[in-house]
């Protein structure tokens, strides 16, 4: 079993990485779909609007922090190897700096930029609007999967 600052890390790990499931839980299982019952002119403002306010202290503490978190978590794992959890430990580390803050980065942000440049009530938004909603929740759907098994590794490297 892990113990002392190797344990608290990953506790600070498992509940990061299960706060992020529960962010894009959220998104997935009802923001997304309120804002898809929207007409395009608001969706697309609304959405705007939530990507402007995300990138604030309080929710990129808990974003980065988590991928810093795992990243700590895997280099920690590779020097010390311990015995019984080095597999849950490895495996939630990767689930969420790839699954989660890497398909942020690459899926997700990438579209919300894309977003941001588009006027709201412009033909070009309107037609975007549907594309963007689709694309940007199935990839938001990895990202819940892949931080809840994040968080699922990390409880069973604690066990």
């Amino acid at each position: 079993m892990i113990e002392g600052p190797y344990f608290t890390l990953t506790v600070l790990g498992a509940l990061g990485t299960g706060l992020m499931a529960g962010v894009f839980c959220a998104f997935s299982t009802f923001v997304m779909r309120g804002l898809g019952s929207l007409p395009p002119t608001k969706a697309v403002a609304a959405m705007n609007a939530i990507n402007r306010a995300a990138p604030r202290p309080a929710f990129m503490i808990v974003f980065v922090g988590s991928a810093v978190l795992c990243a700590v978590l895997a280099v920690v794992t590779f020097v010390v190897w311990p015995e019984g959890a080095t597999v849950e430990l490895l495996v939630g580390s990767g689930l969420y700096l790839i699954g989660a803050f890497g398909v942020t980065v690459t899926a997700n942000v990438p579209r919300n930029a894309a977003l941001l440049k588009l006027e709201p009530g412009s033909e070009e938004a309107n037609a975007y609007w549907r594309t963007y909603l689709r694309e940007w929740t199935v990839w938001n759907h990895v990202r819940m999967v892949a931080s809840a098994g994040a968080t699922l590794s990390y409880v069973l490297a604690l066990t």
